[in-house]
């Protein structure tokens, strides 16, 4: 049935069969629309061919494509055992053209290639449970058991990475406490959901898989998937992931994750912490996520001011999932292995169709976006820098270090005065205490005004105890503080208590009132990094009407908070001594990079007339090291376009020699991502003609000589070419000997006949 093109639905005796093209038309059309699911695709066909819709249609169609991605899978891997690139990772190391494909002669790059990793939790899957006999009880909230039928089916993948390797990083997370690195890898830390896994727990026991955790390249191709499996974002997912890629392109590598920061500081402590830094791998933090990370977490991680990093901003999985989010109502009641090959299937459609031929499109809109930086900087720059008097661009490099140094300063109070402002709150507490227990042994000294002398003695009673009750717990209060303070004394080794007319009383009353200063900053800062996560939600492509509507209620609320906070803030800082600088309404409500509230953070050091403290030396300096940014954006996309039209070469000629067997499966293999070649040259034909283009579309030689590379293709034609002509020639040689020999023979016979 299969030769005749149509696909039966049981193993023995089929009734029913579906025809290859109508599987391969399904197969399309929901990876370019993975909305329609196979109950909506049959009921279209009974419609189409005028028949009744029964739902054992669906379960057979299904059957039927199970079978029809089986056939698949086995000739991509016939197909490719025949061209060598059967080999283990072989995918993963020649994922992407422009990061992978290295020439012999090619520029070193300062990251060797550059990828963001996140995680997902749209992509759930519901896990079918018994129910419990109590189920009936409102106060039962455990789970029943898994009543999930088992399955012979087993999806393997190379872009999945296996539970029991993931598992392996289960520890590592708990290594993250103790250890003494740079404060500026913890600034950020407990600012964000995916690093509390409390806030996903009850979902733990709906869901098996809570979603996925993918790698991808800057230039958008699926590297790795994982599952996470009734969890949050827990680390082993990027640790795993990190794992992979360092055994698979080793040192050098460029990783944007959200909360970068604090994975260093993970990655630093686990099993594989030494061999991370062995290989030089940083974590950087996206652009976008950067925006409301603290300001010291963004001198050291963000995207900005990292050498070598480009204008890249490192959010590609947050584009990524916006277009993998319409997989997540097909797949919220399907089994692990349906999951699995949806997942996958659509990961690779989207590389070949989707990535792929939107390749030279990214390079060329980088590469023109680059030349305006810098065509606009060099307009802007040389007169910010006049007004600054500023003759050197060098002097940016050192402002950035001395905000570095200054922020290094803030980010933790010294012990002793995080002491001092503990007894000195210790002793007004103290005070406030003396103050009561004196008024309540006056008030148990005089005799009650509500109860005059002909009231009743029970009334009089009851106000006693009253009064007495009152007194003792005065006096508790009393004496617990006043063994805090005597504690707090020895510590600090006191020995003559503070009062209000001391100096240190005073100037430790400076550093509390500087604390809440702080902390009234802090709450208005958390407000504005919510607002502005809510307005980007709101203006996503693909947020629901009713979603939009909520979201603005929600900003409505928050702008009131905003301003309750404003309000009290301004009124703390102006009670400061000397007063910090007063906020304004407009001003805050514009914020959309957070820099400027670290900079309010004044402790110990007065910067208000430090140059770099301006607003015009900062946008000075964020304009300078954006220029810097774009010439190395420059210099990374001369390297990639001189490897995607050396890949494209390469790869037209290594898959025009094949074996007659397979030829017709080579050409359908060749076409996947052929047929985007002259789309590509042209688009790499309009970047030689930008002006400021410095790099060369001229084709290279590939660094790479394993089987199955293109890289040695040309080489080995060319010898193969010059092997075949001198076989040829040498048969040619004998050919002609023999001829020769044979003539001579016949000759040889003839005269002996003549002679006899």
């Amino acid at each position: 049935m299969v030769r005749q093109g149509v696909m039966p639905c049981s193993p023995i005796s089929p009734v029913v069969g579906i025809t290859l093209e109508t599987l391969e038309f399904y197969r399309v059309a929901h990876l370019r629309s993975p909305h329609l699911s196979i109950q909506a695709f049959v009921k279209t066909m009974s419609d189409l061919h005028g028949v009744e819709f029964h739902r054992h249609l669906s379960r057979q169609f299904s059957i039927a494509f199970d079978l029809y991605h089986q056939i698949r899978r086995t000739v991509a891997s016939v197909l490719m055992t025949s061209l060598q690139r059967d080999s283990p990772d072989w995918r993963l190391k020649h994922a992407c053209p422009a990061c992978t494909y290295l020439l012999t002669d090619e520029d070193q790059l300062r990251f060797k290639m550059l990828y963001a990793m996140d995680g997902n939790d749209s992509l759930k899957r519901v896990i079918r449970r018994s129910l419990n006999d109590d189920d009936d009880d409102d106060n039962n909230n455990t789970p029943g058991t898994s009543s999930e039928l088992p399955t012979s089916q087993l999806f393997i993948s190379d872009r999945y990475l296996a539970r029991d390797f993931v598992d392996q990083f289960s520890q590592d997370a708990s290594r993250d406490s103790g250890q003494e690195n740079a404060p500026e890898e913890n600034s950020c830390e407990g600012r964000w959901k995916n690093m509390d896994d409390s806030k996903t727990q009850k979902a733990w026991g709906i869901y098996d898989e809570t979603g996925i955790f993918v790698a991808v390249c800057r230039h958008g191709f699926c590297l790795l998937i994982t599952d996470m499996v009734q969890s949050g974002e827990l680390a082993k997912y990027p640790l795993a992931v990190v794992a992979k890629l360092l055994d698979a392109f080793g040192d050098n590598l460029g990783g944007g994750y959200d909360i970068g920061c604090q994975f260093n500081t993970t990655l630093n402590n686990s099993s594989i912490g030494a061999l991370a830094r062995s290989l030089h791998h940083t974590c950087l933090v996206g652009a976008f996520h950067g925006h409301a990370h603290r300001r010291l977490c963004q001198l050291f991680s963000l995207t900005t001011y990292i050498k070598g990093l480009g204008i890249e901003d490192l959010e590609t999985c947050e584009r990524t999932f916006s277009k993998s989010n319409s997989l997540a109502s097909p797949l919220r009641y399907t089994t692990i292995f349906h999951r699995k090959q949806a997942i996958d299937s659509y990961f690779e459609h989207n590389d070949d169709l989707e990535v792929f031929s939107n390749l030279s499109n990214f390079l060329y809109s980088n590469y023109k976006q680059a030349l305006d930086i810098l065509t606009n900087g060099n307009d802007v720059l040389p007169n910010a820098m006049r007004d600054l008097g500023v003759t050197d661009v060098g002097v940016f490099e050192s402002w950035l270090e001395e905000e570095k140094a200054y922020l290094k300063g803030l980010a933790r109070e010294p012990e002793e005065e995080t002491l001092q402002m503990e007894y000195w709150q210790r002793l007004v507490s103290l005070g406030a205490s003396n103050d009561a227990l004196d008024a309540a042994m006056n008030l148990f000294g005089t005799p009650s005004r509500h109860c005059d002398i002909t009231g009743s003695y029970d009334a009089q009673v009851a106000n006693t105890r009253k009064t007495e009750s009152t007194r003792r717990h005065v006096l508790e209060d009393y004496e617990r503080n006043l063994k805090l303070v005597q504690a707090l004394e020895c510590k600090l080794d006191i020995n003559v208590r503070w009062v209000p007319d001391d100096g240190e009383w005073q100037r430790v009353g400076r550093l509390v009132a500087n604390r809440k200063y702080q902390r009234a900053l802090d709450r208005l800062e958390g407000l504005v990094v919510a607002r502005i996560f809510e307005l980007a939600k709101m203006n996503k492509a693909g947020t629901g009407y009713k979603l939009r509507k909520h979201i603005a209620k929600a900003l409505q609320t928050r702008s009131a908070a905003i301003r309750s906070a404003l309000n009290t803030y301004n009124n703390i800082a102006s009670a400061m001594f000397p007063p910090r600088q007063i906020l304004k309404w407009d001003e805050v409500v514009e914020y959309a990079f957070l820099a400027d509230f670290d900079l309010l953070r004044n402790a110990r050091a007065d910067i208000s007339q430090t140059p770099w403290s301006s607003p015009a030396a900062r946008s000075a300096m964020d304009l300078h090291f954006k220029m810097c940014r774009a010439q190395e954006e420059i210099s990374r996309l001369n390297v990639e376009v001189r490897r995607l039209v050396t890949y494209i070469r390469d790869e037209d000629i290594y898959l025009q020699a094949t074996s007659p067997a397979l030829a017709h499966q080579v050409a359908i293999h060749r076409n996947i991502r052929g047929r985007f070649n002259s789309r590509h040259l042209k688009r790499l034909h309009d970047i030689s003609k930008l002006p400021g283009f410095s790099g060369t579309v001229v084709p290279g030689v590939s660094a790479r000589t394993g089987p199955g590379e293109r890289a040695d293709t040309q080489e080995d034609l060319d010898e193969e070419e010059v092997t075949e002509e001198v076989t040829e020639e040498a048969s040619r040689s004998l050919h002609k000997v023999l001829l020769i020999t044979d003539d001579l023979s016949r000759l040889q016979l003839i005269d002996n006949v003549e002679l006899e």
